[in-house]
């Protein structure tokens, strides 16, 4: 079967027009606050928008089908168009002049990772920051999950699209109709949004940091507007306690978030990707908290204000928002926790590798895998005592199909795979060890913070041109879960059958 050209390029052009509007939404907030850079981002909305208008209108007449094979060529390039037109508000404002570096911060952006060039945020117009912080916001719960929701006024399907956006091993849905579903999704992500909002103003913030923050919270993204990141509030607790509870929601599966809201509290109680999530985090922030108490220095690791109400809360707050904020790959910071004792540096890399919910906008390997490999791995030893035995692997009480474990087993043989090449990639560019496989599970995993030389008060601007490509690949493989964009460079994806 040849490719729809057409519905692939006609869909970019509508992915074009979302970019654009909330290019021009971010040009309103630079007028808003009078920056100066009004006309430059507005210029960039417009330049988008027309982009996007000659592309719809130049395939208005195409075959309203849409195969997995097409899904797959519109999410990923959908991320790359979005992410290179994305660079325009940057670079006409000359805010990140280079486009390398605009790409970087662009498609750190879309793909929730919290990677930053930037060595003085607070210098930035406001307009500029708000698109920045945008990026995160539409990128956390997928473009391509928020288009498919008009998708019925084009007369397209959109399952092949939600297939490719969400290929993680939870089918849950809301409603039948996957445009329904999308609706509501968006309605919870938006809720919490204006929820967050309104508690950090009310706690303290600015109107402006407190909607940013929330937008970069909810998509477990981690651009801040502090150079400092949230260590900046760190004299203000209840402000980091209200963030701990938004990277926690925001980590969590959002069907269950639906459940909750129809009083279904029992579905999230009955969860075992829900249990585990919970468990991991009560029993890593119980580590994290003694150790920091009894062995850290927090009065050193922290940039500023490094305690209010005593060392035990202290220590108990620096810890838990730590261990959420790099489960959730949120990538917010309060401390360096690369000074938090060698075990506690080692420690919060494993966490990398966790991920939160499968159908959150955690990136990682998610916390459902890992329960799936557990599980499989414990029936092994059963099917080798037994080797004639059925022994199916059970999630919430319900056999999983084989192909699901396959599915994970190889999901997890290569997302290792990418770090260990990406780690050689970085390698290669005459970065030191620890910095090189803390840059590779931290862009792999849409992290943010890495370790060594990129470490949580670092950031990415001393990284090689050559560097922050391979970054941005590894980012892009990690948010869209890496068979989406890999499938594409087999030769079988591209035979006409």
């Amino acid at each position: 079967m040849k490719l729809n050209y057409k519905i692939i390029f006609h869909f970019l052009g509508l992915l074009l027009l979302f970019n654009g509007g909330f290019m021009l939404l971010s040009a309103l907030i630079s007028l808003i606050y009078n920056d100066g850079v009004t006309f430059q981002i507005f210029l960039a909305g417009i330049i988008t928008l027309v982009v996007g208008v000659i592309s719809m209108a130049f395939t208005r007449h195409h075959k309203k089908e849409m195969n997995k094979r097409e899904g797959y060529i519109v999410v990923t390039f959908g991320w790359v168009i979005m992410s290179l037109t994305g660079t325009l508000p940057y670079i006409f404002t000359e805010s990140i002049p280079s486009f390398t570096n605009a790409f970087f911060e662009t498609i750190s952006g879309f793909t929730t990772t919290g990677a930053s060039i930037l060595n003085d945020i607070e210098a930035v117009p406001k307009g500029v920051l708000f698109w920045r912080s945008l990026t995160h916001w539409i990128g956390g719960m997928g473009i391509i999950v928020l288009a498919i929701a008009i998708l019925p006024l084009l007369g397209i399907g959109g399952m092949q699209l939600f297939a490719a956006e969400a290929p993680g091993p939870s089918a849950d849905k809301l409603h039948p109709r996957i445009t329904d579903t999308a609706k509501r999704l968006w309605l919870i992500y938006f809720g919490y949004t204006a929820a967050e909002t309104l508690l950090l103003s009310v706690a303290g913030m600015s109107f402006f940091d407190a909607i940013n923050h929330s937008m970069c919270t909810l998509s477990t993204g981690g651009f801040s507007t502090k150079n400092a990141s949230v260590a900046y509030w760190n004299g203000q607790p209840i402000i980091q306690y209200i963030i701990i509870l938004f990277m926690f929601l925001a980590g969590t599966n959002f069907v269950l978030s639906y459940f909750a809201f129809k009083g279904k509290v029992q579905k999230i109680i009955k969860d075992e990707e829900f249990r585990l999530y919970f468990s991991f985090i009560t029993i890593f922030t119980i580590i994290a908290s003694v150790i920091i108490y009894f062995r850290a220095d927090i009065s050193q690791s922290s940039i500023v204000h490094p305690m209010i109400w005593g060392e035990t809360e202290s220590a108990f707050r620096h810890g838990m928002f730590q261990v959420i904020s790099v489960i959730t790959t949120t990538g917010f910071v309060t401390a360096d926790y690369t000074l938090w004792t060698p075990f506690l540096m080692v420690f919060f890399f494993g966490l990398m590798f966790l991920g939160g919910s499968a159908g959150s906008t955690s990136g990682g390997v998610k916390v459902v895998r890992h329960l799936i490999l557990i599980k499989n791995s414990f029936l092994e030893f059963k099917r080798t005592l037994h080797p004639n035995a059925i022994v199916p692997v059970r999630y919430n009480k319900k056999a999983i199909n084989r192909f699901i474990v396959f599915n994970v087993l190889a999901f997890f043989i290569l997302y290792m795979l990418s770090f260990i090449i990406g780690s050689l990639g970085f390698s290669m560019m005459a970065i030191e060890f620890k910095s090189a496989i803390g840059l590779a599970a931290s862009t792999l995993g849409n992290v943010g913070p890495a370790l060594g030389d990129f470490g949580p008060v670092n950031n990415y601007a001393a990284l090689p041109a050559i560097g922050k490509w391979w970054a941005s690949f590894l980012m892009l493989i990690g948010r869209l879960e890496l068979f989406t964009v890999l499938i594409l460079f087999t030769p079988f994806f591209w035979r006409n059958r």
